[in-house]
């Protein structure tokens, strides 16, 4: 009787660990590839992709909406950051680079920044705070493409000369995969490269990654920043060879206490963290779900670790290129090819 209750209860905690991290598809949509998602309130979903196309939730996601811009509709929107149900900024990709402004929902975008150099290809966009945000693209002239708004992106200006210290190197680039190689943390600017050369950008100056790297598909293409600011995350690999799981993870630690006052020595201030196991294949996002909780995910599958990073579970072989976490909450959204946007409870 007693092996049979051990037995019993061994099978219950199976079966409900198997439920917290099953994936629970919230809409599809045939055709339409997603990589721009924004979540900015636990009601309030946001995701952008090809062929124009704009999906939103303002219920959590039990019913999206599918829009496609008007005027847009064979532009790639890769990139999206939403301040709220009404108010959201979508990023076209390739020439000539658009970014459009809604402040009514998505009824109606206007255009906030056109540039029609035909190298043009700008591949995310980040927000420290609702009034600064930046924008990175392709180099143009050997030179790393910047955009910055200080007006919630009413208008955008190109980053003036002198902010990168540290020089470009030959077939380094970013990557357009999960709007999700730039983030913050208190006063960092954060940028991960890939392609030949893969680095970690601090305040502009780089700082080597020990991930794959030296062809045009390898490398850096998510960071996560840690709840309390203290901790870093960076997934990549090489698209190409999805099931490749070596060198596809890198880890910093923030080793001394934050002093502004140390802002221009920010090299020193991050460490890396050996200690971390790699993720199941190619990973094009990750996101911190709590300080060690963290979600990684790509065409290989999606991956949970439950201890910063150290070990990983392959808990689906569902390709999704990015995730998010709702706000307040154990649950993240994610997102990919055929519309596909779903929800996980952890």
């Amino acid at each position: 009787m007693r092996t049979y209750s051990i037995l019993f209860m061994i099978g219950v905690l199976t079966i409900n660990a198997a439920a917290q991290n099953s994936i629970k598809i919230l809409t599809e949509k045939n055709g339409i590839s997603v990589r721009g998602l924004s979540v900015p309130n636990n009601k309030t979903i946001w995701a952008s992709g090809s062929s124009g196309s704009i999906a939103k939730s303002v219920d959590g996601g039990e019913n999206f909406e599918w829009q496609q811009v008007k005027g847009y509709e064979k532009r790639d929107f890769r990139a999206i950051h939403a301040f709220n149900e009404k108010e959201a900024i979508i990023v076209a990709v390739a020439a000539p680079a658009i970014i459009l402004k809604t402040i009514d929902g998505g009824i109606n975008w206007y255009k906030v920044y056109e540039n029609t150099d035909t190298s043009m290809f700008l591949d995310a966009i980040h927000f420290k705070d609702p009034q600064n945000g930046l924008i990175v693209g392709d180099p143009i002239d050997n030179e790393f493409f910047v955009l910055r708004t200080t007006d919630k992106g009413e208008h955008w200006e190109r980053q003036k000369t002198g902010y990168f210290k540290t020089a470009k190197k030959e077939g380094e680039s970013f990557f357009a995969s999960s709007n999700s190689n730039i983030s913050s943390a208190y006063d960092f600017e954060l940028l991960v490269s890939g392609g030949k050369v893969s680095r970690l950008w601090i305040n502009g100056k780089a700082q080597d990654l020990p991930l794959v790297q030296g062809g045009s598909s390898t490398g850096a293409n998510s960071i996560a920043v840690s709840p309390k600011q203290n901790a870093l995350i960076i997934v990549g690999g090489d698209f190409t060879k999805v099931q490749a799981a070596e060198n596809n993870i890198a880890g910093f630690i923030l080793v001394k206490p934050y002093n502004d006052k140390l802002i221009n020595q920010n090299n020193s201030l991050w460490d890396i963290n050996p200690k971390l196991g790699n993720p199941h294949g190619y990973k094009s996002s990750v996101v911190f779900v709590d300080e060690i909780t963290l979600i990684a995910c790509g065409t290989s599958g999606v991956d949970l670790s439950k201890d910063g990073g150290k070990n990983w579970d392959l808990i689906s072989t569902n390709s999704f290129h990015v995730v998010q976490k709702q706000p307040n909450s154990q649950s993240v959204i994610l997102a990919g090819s055929g519309g596909r946007i779903a929800l996980l409870n952890l």
